[in-house]
C-alpha cells in the first residue's frame, strides 16, 4: 500500500469499512491488503482501467457482494454449457472465485483464487478475459497484482494498455455521483 500511494496519491476523506460486517454478508474473510486498498481510496478505477469493486457501491456494478452473486453464475454456466475449460487452478478440492477488480470496457475480471484452507492473505489472482476462454494465474495477492500492472512488474494480456505514464485513481463517489 505504501508504494501504491506514492505513485497514485488516493483521494482525501475516507472512511474505514465495517469490515466485519461486510464479511458477514460476504460469508467470508477478505484479505487485510484489500480491506486497506478500499479504506485508503474507496471503490474506482486506476488508470481509466482497473476499476475495484467496493461494498456497499449504490451502482450493483461496482458493488463487491452484488458482483459476487453474479460473477459466481457467470463462469459456472460457461463451463456446464462449453466449450470454455475450467482454468487447472480450480480443479483443487475446495478451489473458488471470487471477483474483486473488471477491467473498464473489457468484460474482464480479476478475482481472488480461494480455498477452503487457503488463508486469504495467500488468495491469488485469476483474471478472466471475460469476452473468450482466456485466463492468467498470477501468484501474488490482489493489491500487488494492481500495483504490479500499474508499474509493468507484472504484464497482463488481460490488461494491455498498461502500465501508463500518468497514473491516476478515479473515485466511484465522482464518478458514479455517490
Amino acid at each position: 500500500m505504501e508504494r501504491l500511494t506514492r505513485i497514485v496519491p488516493p483521494p482525501a476523506g475516507r472512511q474505514p469499512r465495517d469490515w466485519p460486517e461486510v464479511e458477514a454478508r460476504l460469508g467470508s474473510a477478505l484479505p487485510e491488503d484489500f480491506k486497506d486498498l478500499v479504506d485508503t481510496y474507496g471503490g474506482g478505477v486506476f488508470d481509466g482501467t482497473v476499476w475495484i469493486l467496493e461494498p456497499d457501491c449504490a451502482d450493483s456494478d461496482h458493488d463487491l457482494p452484488a458482483m459476487k452473486e453474479e460473477r459466481a453464475e457467470v463462469p459456472a454456466r460457461l463451463w456446464e454449457i462449453g466449450p470454455e475449460p475450467r482454468p487447472e487452478q480450480l480443479e483443487a478440492d475446495g478451489a473458488g472465485l471470487l471477483p474483486f477488480a473488471y477491467v473498464e470496457g473489457t468484460g474482464a475480471y480479476l478475482y481472488w483464487l480461494t480455498g477452503e484452507d487457503v488463508r486469504p492473505e495467500d488468495w491469488t489472482v485469476l483474471a478472466n478475459a471475460g469476452r473468450g476462454p482466456e485466463w492468467e494465474h498470477h501468484p501474488v495477492s490482489g493489491t500487488r497484482f494492481v500495483l504490479s500492472v500499474l508499474t509493468g512488474e507484472i504484464h497482463s494480456d488481460v490488461l494491455g494498455d498498461l502500465p501508463v505514464d500518468d497514473h491516476t485513481f478515479d473515485p466511484n463517489d465522482e464518478i458514479l455521483g455517490g
